[in-house]
């Protein structure tokens, strides 16, 4: 057996109990779906509800009218997950690895509950898409993708992934934009989907973002664009004026009706989903009274 399929074998053996005994439950409790979904309009027989009839219909043909719908059991997911400079350049690739399992606990969830996921791999530009199917196998395909696709960009174009996103999803979806984030002209692009689309924001942090040094002026390179930059990390705790950046991008996303899922390399990746999705059913049983 070849290193990729030992890694392969690796990821999937750490994700796939995690999703059996902790996810599952919970992923479903989140993504139920809408239940039922219009099919056509039939005519009327006795003993038909009511409530389903078609009142225009019914006034265009002069005939009585009802509704047909049929249960709606699948969703379709996407993953789009940024494998840019900034993330895969970090030391042994953590971030990247991070990533990949937060992917692929997703992945493994929806072909678990019989939906449809699929994957959009972008840096400055697409690098490869794996339309959204069913199946253990077909997550699998996803989860080696993740592994082992080398960018051929190093910058970040999150406005081409999410514009790629809206021409891939032909009805209302959900989709985990997972990302660090660093990236510019994309949030007219991320309002427009999510006004169409369930769009989850998946926020993979440095330690360092989370908990700034003090140290003042530090010199750093940008993994993108090979630049050096000076940063002044005593103006991140330096109040408002000088705010982080995560805490601009979680006012951005809020303001958007965008759900973040905030987590930093290092961290359980399972605790992490786990709490989102609890967080995320509390937010919605108090939003629906139920």
């Amino acid at each position: 057996m070849d290193d990729i399929d030992q890694r392969l074998d690796r990821l999937e053996w750490r994700c796939r109990r995690p999703v059996e005994h902790f996810l599952a439950g919970a992923y479903r409790s989140v993504f139920k779906g809408k239940g039922i979904e219009f099919e056509d309009v039939r005519v009327y027989e006795p003993g038909d509800d009511v409530r389903s009839m078609d009142w225009k219909v019914t006034a265009r043909t002069g005939v009585p009218h009802v509704k047909r719908f049929i249960e709606e059991r699948e969703q379709c997911f996407h993953l789009l997950v940024d494998i840019s400079a900034s993330v895969i350049s970090t030391a042994g690739g953590a971030k990247r690895e991070m990533i990949a399992e937060l992917a692929s606990m997703i992945a493994l969830s929806a072909v678990g509950n019989h939906d449809r996921v699929g994957l959009v791999l972008f840096s400055d530009r697409i690098e490869q898409i794996i339309r959204p199917a069913k199946g253990r196998l077909h997550a699998r395909r996803i989860m080696e993708a993740l592994l082992t696709v080398e960018a051929k960009g190093q910058g970040t174009n999150l406005g081409l992934a999410l514009s790629t996103l809206g021409q891939l999803a032909g009805k209302p979806s959900v989709a985990f934009v997972i990302s660090d984030f660093l990236a510019d002209d994309y949030l007219d692009d991320l309002q427009v989907l999510a006004w169409q689309h369930d769009l989850v924001a998946v926020n993979v942090l440095d330690p360092h973002e989370i908990d700034p040094p003090r140290r003042g002026l530090v010199r750093i390179r940008d993994a993108e664009d090979g630049r050096e930059r000076v940063v002044d990390f005593r103006a991140m705790h330096a109040g408002r004026a000088g705010a982080p950046r995560r805490e601009i991008l979680q006012e951005q996303l809020m303001a958007r009706g965008v759900d973040l899922l905030e987590t930093a390399v290092g961290e359980d990746a399972v605790s992490a989903l786990l709490d989102f999705f609890h967080s995320r059913q509390r937010r919605v049983a108090e939003e629906t009274g139920g």
